[in-house]
């Protein structure tokens, strides 16, 4: 690590809130007749940020709709409890995943390291099956965000191997004035 990017790191916040949001129109459903939560994924995300020390402000489930994504991600780009915004779901390829269509409107910097990353940590897992995600993480309203795959693997891998070590460090950069 470079002497900058060790000072940086220094810098920067260690405990940070997130908002996690799941986009998926099977568990909403599910959410909506039950009022039950079956949601392996956000339980998995809430885990590991706690386990690691950080906060969870805000948990939604929404449906795979453009319009009810960004109204969330709105409220929650809007939320002055929130540092960091971690989505899972809908970043593939069907008719019906909708997320980076809705997010990424929303996001003034996108970080494409992220994605590429990712994607590469992914293909050493899973293969070649790894090139059907879009994730991305971009910066907005001083927030950091986050659209991952839905399955579980995957939002382990991310927030392990690259959201953790590194949205501190990208959250100070995206409030400096």
């Amino acid at each position: 690590m470079s002497e900058t990017t060790a000072k940086h790191k220094a810098e920067a916040p260690k405990t940070l809130n997130f908002a996690v949001i799941i986009c998926s129109t099977s568990r909403y459903k599910e959410f909506s007749e039950t009022g039950r939560i079956n949601d392996p994924s956000g339980d998995l995300i809430v885990q590991i940020l706690k386990k690691k020390g950080h906060r969870v402000t805000l948990r939604r489930i929404v449906s795979d709709d453009k319009t009810q994504i960004q109204r969330t991600m709105m409220k929650a780009l809007k939320s002055r409890k929130i540092d960091v915004i971690v989505s899972s779901g809908g970043t593939g390829i069907s008719p019906r995943d909708v997320t980076i269509e809705a997010v990424q409107p929303l996001l003034e910097k996108t970080i494409p390291g992220f994605g590429e990353l990712f994607r590469a940590l992914s293909y050493e897992k899973i293969g070649p099956a790894a090139v059907l995600t879009r994730a991305i993480a971009g910066v907005a309203k001083g927030k950091v965000v986050f659209c991952l795959p839905g399955s579980p693997q995957s939002v382990s891998l991310a927030l392990e191997s690259l959201i953790l070590p590194e949205a501190g460090h990208i959250l100070k950069h995206a409030r400096e004035s």
